[in-house]
């Protein structure tokens, strides 16, 4: 038996965010395998109370005692917003760069788990050794600190895995995309490149975090009254703009928000804002003169619990907002996002205040690579085959046909669970498929896709919810009327609502004995029957219904 090289996506492919791919080398009977990253997505209003979605780990959690480790690209919530969710039934070594490191220790502080012995802090451009891989970090430029593409060696040969990635000739905070090294590991050979599809339908270049600060600073020196900036928390180069602007503009800057903070924290102890001047608590700033503060604020998604839309609504403790006020929205919109985000925007110019955003304004730019990127980075590495992941399947496809005029020899399209033999074989193939799905944070207890909980909780968002107690004597005779309780239910006249169920149940019951205790659960069945059918008639909606007998 041959060994093989196999690349297998368990999350990413087919869709945006929730990255998790998993490589392995040996013969079949005895295959080493590594993890790199390890994200999650967020739930849309279709599942009612799930914030995040993660890939199903299963396929590798079976092979665990083969698991050299978890790799990670950059500190992305879709790239490491799972690892405590997961890592606890792995066990396994994580390797990382200083920043991503630091947020991911502090992820598993918050579940109370000590990863000390486990996370490896990885020099910037440097190698381990995971026999039989060896892994080469290698400096990209993106929209957060140190993103890494990854050399993967292998005894048959180089993949590079290019993480999340741009060409960005500016970055401002950061080195620059290490191209001297991407060209010499291209000249070396690369079997397979696997590829960011996000931006593929995007002409020309992603842009320059320098262009955005020039233009960031234009806008704010033209707003005379209170600034608020939203953007991603993550995106420390932006956050070190917003610091830049406020010093030229001789305000005072103030961070609002959770992540903000922990961000900026995480980001001065591995060295970085060491040249800004210090944020004031937001509980101080409300003494600064409206033409004097800037406030960075999480929240740039429009979400419900998000700082900017606490402040919209005026029920932000610290932070409030008034007419003239300017707020700058240096983001792009998630897709998904639109109608909160827009909804958020229409709030603010009711109330008199300026609202600026990429449409208006070239105050973002992507951290994703647009064509001209793609053909460099193709040009650099000059691979065998491309798998594009990182995408939907638009984008993948997309991809594919890009790969194709870059005279790429094999392009390969696949999606989650695909198990792809990059070696032996003359191009990559599909030859198998791991289980794959999607695991739901459903409060703090990780469920699958069909759990009971969301089909229930689904079913009573769109429904509401009847539950009727029947009192049964010891004589077999109802006590009183049935005790009805109803929730989410369109019912204004619940006293006329209560009496004509009540009947119908009493009509029901008649048709039973109460003291046959077999009869018991076609009772209930049938006194369900009758309560949707009843609430269907009078409403329209067939409710989740439950039945409590209690005998006294």
């Amino acid at each position: 038996m041959k060994e093989e090289l196999l690349f297998c996506p368990l999350g990413g492919s087919g869709e945006i965010g929730m990255n998790m791919n998993l490589f392995a080398y040996g013969k079949p009977d005895n295959q080493k395998w590594i993890i790199v990253d390890i994200g999650v997505t967020f739930a849309d209003d279709a599942i009612p109370g799930v914030d995040l979605i993660y890939p199903d780990p299963g396929f590798i959690i079976d092979k665990k005692d083969d698991l050299l480790g978890i790799v990670l690209t950059h500190a992305h919530e879709d790239h490491i917003g799972a690892i405590a969710h997961i890592w606890p039934k792995l066990k396994c070594k994580i390797y990382a760069t200083p920043f991503t490191s630091v947020l991911i220790a502090e992820k598993f502080k918050e579940k109370k788990i000590d990863v000390t012995n486990f996370l490896k802090v990885v020099k910037l451009n440097s190698t381990i050794n995971l026999e039989p891989f060896k892994i080469e970090f290698v400096t990209l430029t993106h929209s957060i600190l140190e993103p890494n593409g990854l050399k993967i060696e292998t005894p048959v040969g180089n993949i590079l895995h290019t993480g999340d990635w741009k060409c960005d000739p500016d970055p401002l905070i950061g080195d620059n995309i290490n191209a001297k090294r991407l060209k010499q590991i291209g000249d070396k050979g690369v079997l397979t490149m696997i590829c960011d599809s996000t931006n593929v339908f995007s002409e020309g270049r992603a842009g320059s975090e320098l262009d955005v600060r020039k233009n960031m600073l234009k806008v704010v020196e033209r707003l005379k009254k209170r600034v608020i900036i939203t953007s991603f928390a993550s995106n420390v180069a932006r956050m070190e703009t917003a610091f830049y602007c406020a010093e030229k503009t001789g305000r005072q800057i103030s961070l609002v928000g959770r992540s903000m903070h922990r961000i900026y924290k995480a980001a001065r102890q591995c060295g970085y804002l060491k040249n800004v001047i210090e944020p004031i608590d937001a509980r101080d700033a409300k003494n600064i003169s409206r033409d004097k503060i800037i406030y960075l604020c999480t929240g740039s998604q429009g979400e419900p619990m998000g700082a900017m839309k606490r402040i919209s609504s005026n029920t932000h403790p610290d932070v409030f907002i008034e007419k003239g006020d300017g707020v700058v929205f240096s983001s792009k919109i998630i897709p998904g996002n639109e109608k909160k985000l827009y909804k958020l925007h229409n709030e603010l110019v009711k109330q008199g205040i300026e609202v600026i955003s990429e449409d208006s304004e070239f105050i973002h730019v992507s951290g994703h690579p647009n064509r001209e990127d793609l053909k460099d980075m193709y040009n650099w590495i000059k691979p065998k085959s491309v798998i594009p992941v990182h995408g939907e399947h638009r984008h993948m496809l997309e991809h594919i046909s890009f790969a194709k005029e870059m005279k790429v020899p094999h392009p390969l399209k696949v999606e989650n669970g695909d198990i792809i033999r990059i070696f032996p074989g003359d191009k990559p193939e599909i030859f198998d498929k791991a289980p794959c799905g999607r695991i739901y944070v459903d409060g703090n207890v990780p469920v699958e896709e069909d759990a009971q909980s969301i089909k229930e909780r689904k079913n009573i968002s769109a429904n509401g919810f009847l539950e009727a107690t029947i009192l049964i004597t010891s004589k077999g005779n109802i006590h009183n009327k049935p005790l009805l309780t109803f929730r989410g239910l369109p019912i204004y006249e619940k006293e006329e609502f209560s009496y004509g169920l009540g009947e119908k149940i009493e009509k029901t019951l008649k048709s039973f004995s109460l003291n046959n205790k077999k009869q018991e659960e076609n009772m209930i069945d049938a006194l369900k029957i009758t309560c949707r059918k009843f609430t269907k008639e009078k409403t329209g909606k067939k409710p989740i219904t439950n039945i409590n007998l209690v005998r006294i």
